[in-house]
């Protein structure tokens, strides 16, 4: 006899739906598998990727500093160089110009080298005027107030003909590049009596 409550056609449907719910369950799972190891091998070379961009990326970044220091130390060295060289060229060639302003001082009482004065004038007039255009200027020091930065006082001489620290004599001529001292002046000074 058959049962009337019991329906063989939604059993068997029943049956049916969880033997596919059973190998849906196996195909998911096994496409999980997949996923996996596929994401863990995706994983592994994006890893592998992202530390050759750290290294690639260190490297060029400490190039970049590097490359950065040098042209900033050769900018310096050219600076230096460009200041310092011309500043020691000046300071050899005082020693000539102040040599020149001697002899034209001794050959001044001699009238018979008139042609070696002319000479010699010139001479020394270009000399200053080739230090001059390489930017030596004399130092300003006669009948102006004493300034440590550009003089050097030698002598005090007691007066009242002069304010007190006034340069009343130059006795060695000063000079300076630019704003630098090459050399100050060596002055007499005035003093209160």
């Amino acid at each position: 006899m058959k049962n009337p409550f019991k329906n063989e056609n939604i059993t068997d449907s029943t049956e049916n739906i969880t033997e596919e719910q059973n190998e849906e369950k196996e195909f998911d799972e096994l496409d999980e598998i997949q996923e996996t190891e596929n994401s863990e091998a995706d994983n592994s070379e994006i890893e592998k990727l992202k530390a050759d961009y750290e290294t690639l990326n260190g490297q060029y970044m400490r190039l970049a500093a590097d490359f950065e220091n040098f042209r900033k130390r050769q900018n310096a060295e050219r600076e230096a160089l460009l200041r310092y060289g011309t500043e020691n060229a000046l300071t050899k060639m005082i020693e000539v110009l102040e040599n020149f302003e001697r002899a034209e001082k001794a050959l001044e009482n001699i009238e018979d080298y008139e042609k070696y004065k002319e000479s010699f004038e010139l001479l020394h007039k270009q000399v200053l005027e080739a230090l001059t255009k390489m930017g030596l200027e004399s130092i300003n020091a006669q009948g102006q107030e004493f300034d440590p930065n550009f003089h050097d006082a030698v002598m005090q001489t007691p007066t009242s003909e002069h304010p007190e620290h006034t340069v009343i004599a130059e006795l060695q001529k000063g000079y300076k590049l630019g704003d630098k001292v090459l050399r100050p002046a060596l002055v007499n000074v005035a003093t209160a009596e």
